[in-house]
């Protein structure tokens, strides 16, 4: 398993990947870093891997992002957690948004694949 800073910054790289294909526009490239099985928990529901790359049939989703707040946790010998928060424009919009999110990422034989994430939408609103 990589050092905890090598995770990190292999987690961060591909999750970059995934938000740079939301600024392009690139189902292809969202897609193959997705597992078949992927699921994501989103405010609106359940998403598989169709409906994350779907969201792109019509082009670019995110005009601009920012992550900060990066932290890892290594889950197995070929996974990890990446918890972030994002801070995104969505095309179209002039409002910034704020997401945190976590993103497992599994070593497969494909390569790395992002297996599951959660989007949480930040409210400043405490837990209940």
């Amino acid at each position: 398993m990589e050092k905890q800073t090598d995770l990190k910054e292999i987690l961060l790289a591909l999750e970059t990947e995934v938000w740079d294909a939301l600024v392009t526009g690139d189902g292809d490239a969202d897609g193959a870093l997705l597992s078949k099985d992927f699921i994501g928990v989103y405010p609106d529901g359940f998403a598989g891997k169709d409906a994350h790359t779907g969201q792109l049939d019509g082009g670019a989703t995110v005009a601009e992002y920012r992550l900060s707040d990066v932290q890892v946790r290594a889950t197995g010998a070929d996974s990890g957690l990446l918890i972030y928060r994002a801070d995104y424009l969505r095309v179209g919009k002039s409002d910034w948004e704020v997401m945190l999110v976590s993103s497992l990422w599994e070593r497969r034989n494909e390569g790395w694949v992002n297996s599951f994430s959660q989007d949480t939408p930040m409210t400043g609103e405490g837990v209940p």
